[in-house]
């Protein structure tokens, strides 16, 4: 009742600092927002949710500093100040100088068209490359976890996994959905129980850090073309502080929910590409499921609350229904495909895996990109390296492809589909992979580029010309790699489809030429 009074007071003009008579507010399941001129104020409803108490004055004062701190990180320009709101509940006043009654975070506005999940049309391969290297490079520079705090660790995790389930089974009524809540509990308690070491493992290698923790279409925004990132979680460190691949699941998660499967799929390879983290794909669908039952969880939270609209307590039953429907699908067992490139360079082996990324799908591992991250180069930097030397050196290269057969194993025991883009011209270094496919008993595909060398002289020229592109081959190397390159083996043939510049395959006749070259190899 406190805050139900409050907002009303704070909707009188007289409430504000300057004349006003456009006065709109905006409710979630534990916040309103008052939007005012120029500028939004975010109240805290007085709640004791479990996993948030903001029960107390004073600690609706310590989460506003923190929402302040924590989102100024990747939104400086939008989160301004916390603002004392004073007077009495049925006369409060903005900004005043009497008594301190409760606590505002006041914000630039931005309009609410700009919201993503609210404009799909706005989602595009390119604005989720732009996404994944601005959260690449945010999850870089954010603070590591204090190992003392046990945050990360397996026992931590089932914490908020427990309440989860323990919540949104409160609030369910119909017995068959309780029914599929607890098998997903069953399935996820015993993924938890698997994992186990994993959580330790990547506890102890760095990936738990101080993350936004709520990172969904809904919290991200296109303003002036820039992307914004805002409303990180405030509320509860276990819930932030935790793994960089638990905060890449929930987006991931919530463009499947949208029915931008691929363009999930594009993000997460984007990503992985920034941060070479796929050791992390084993943990993707566990975390993809629990940020699924997350989302549930807020929407059942919202439908039992009181002053909830007809039209918003139709969509959200709709929205928890989408959910855990989406949550059992992360359940699903998945037999994957290998898939190898072989091609010099310039024969089109980037161009033509990139699309199956998004529709086959597949997670795509460019030998280019890894080569330099070995190295301790960007993707994008010049090893000023010349043929045959440093990192292109045979140990290097090596060293390179025993770095993708240990990428391509983590990806494929995750279940993803698994595209190698290298050159693989050598015998030695496609049997290695052909060997990983046969002892986890799975597909096996080599697409086999065949170009003319004119050709190839002519795009390598071109590429290098216009930059932009991690691959460093020069027409010399290529002269290199005719003189050494080392045909398909009669059995490596029966593995292989044939790409040719007179006749490229199509994306949909491609995918059923690797699954057909896949089963009858």
């Amino acid at each position: 009742m406190h805050h139900t009074a409050l907002i009303q007071g704070l909707l009188k003009p007289n409430a504000w600092p300057w004349p006003t008579d456009d006065i709109k507010h905006i409710d979630t399941h534990i916040s309103t927002v008052l939007l005012v001129g120029d500028y939004a104020y975010k109240i805290k409803k007085p709640l004791n949710l479990g996993f948030l108490d903001f029960t107390t004055l004073a600690l609706r004062k310590h989460f506003c500093e923190e929402e302040l701190r924590l989102n100024g990180r990747l939104a400086p320009h939008i989160y301004l100040d916390v603002v004392a709101i004073t007077g009495s509940v049925e006369e409060p006043e903005m900004g005043g100088d009497g008594p301190i009654i409760d606590y505002a975070v006041r914000m630039n506005q931005f309009p609410p068209d700009a919201l993503l999940s609210n404009h799909q049309h706005l989602l595009t391969p390119d604005l989720m490359d732009r996404m994944a290297v601005i959260i690449a490079q945010f999850h870089q520079k954010i603070a590591h976890v204090d190992l003392a705090t046990g945050y990360g660790s397996a026992d931590s995790l089932l914490v908020p996994i427990k309440r989860n389930f323990n919540k949104i089974g409160a609030l369910l009524q119909d017995a068959e959905e309780r029914l599929r809540l607890e098998a997903l509990e069953q399935w996820m308690l015993r993924q938890h129980d698997n994992f186990r070491e994993t959580f330790e493992q990547r506890r102890q290698t760095g990936f738990i850090r101080e993350c936004h923790g709520d990172m969904h279409l809904g919290n991200i925004a296109l303003v002036d073309g820039e992307i914004l990132i805002f409303d990180g979680i405030e509320f509860n460190d276990e819930l932030r502080w935790i793994d960089l691949i638990n905060e890449i699941a929930f987006l991931v998660m919530d463009l499947d929910e949208k029915g931008r499967p691929d363009l999930g799929q594009h993000f997460l390879n984007s990503y992985l590409q920034q941060t070479g983290d796929y050791a992390g794909l084993a943990l993707m669908r566990f975390y993809q499921l629990y940020r699924a039952l997350v989302r549930m969880m807020v929407a059942l939270i919202r439908l039992d609350q009181d002053e909830l609209p007809g039209a918003e307590r139709g969509a959200l039953e709709v929205e928890y229904h989408a959910y855990l429907a989406l949550a059992e699908g992360y359940t699903q067992a998945h037999c994957p495909t290998l898939v190898i490139t072989y091609g010099l360079s310039g024969s089109g082996k980037s161009y033509t895996t990139l699309p199956l990324v998004d529709s086959w799908p597949a997670i795509r591992i460019c030998s280019d990109v890894e080569r330099k991250r070995l190295a301790g180069l960007d993707m994008l930097a010049d090893s000023k390296t010349d043929v045959g030397g440093l990192i292109y050196s045979a140990d290097f290269t090596e060293r390179t492809y025993a770095h993708l057969l240990q990428q391509a194993e983590q990806s494929l025991r995750a279940g993803y589909n698994t595209i190698i883009d290298a050159t693989f011209l050598t015998q030695a270094g496609r049997s290695p992979f052909q060997a990983l496919a046969k002892r986890l008993e799975i597909s096996f595909v080599i697409l086999d580029f065949q170009v003319p060398k004119e050709i190839l002289r002519q795009r390598i020229v071109q590429r290098l010309h216009k930059g932009g592109d991690p691959s460093e081959a020069t027409t010399k190397v290529l002269e290199l790699q005719l003189t050494h390159r080392e045909p398909l083996t009669d059995l490596e043939a029966l593995s292989a489809i044939p790409i040719t510049i007179d006749l490229p395959l199509m994306l949909d006749a491609l995918k059923r030429e690797i699954f057909t070259a896949g089963r009858s190899a």
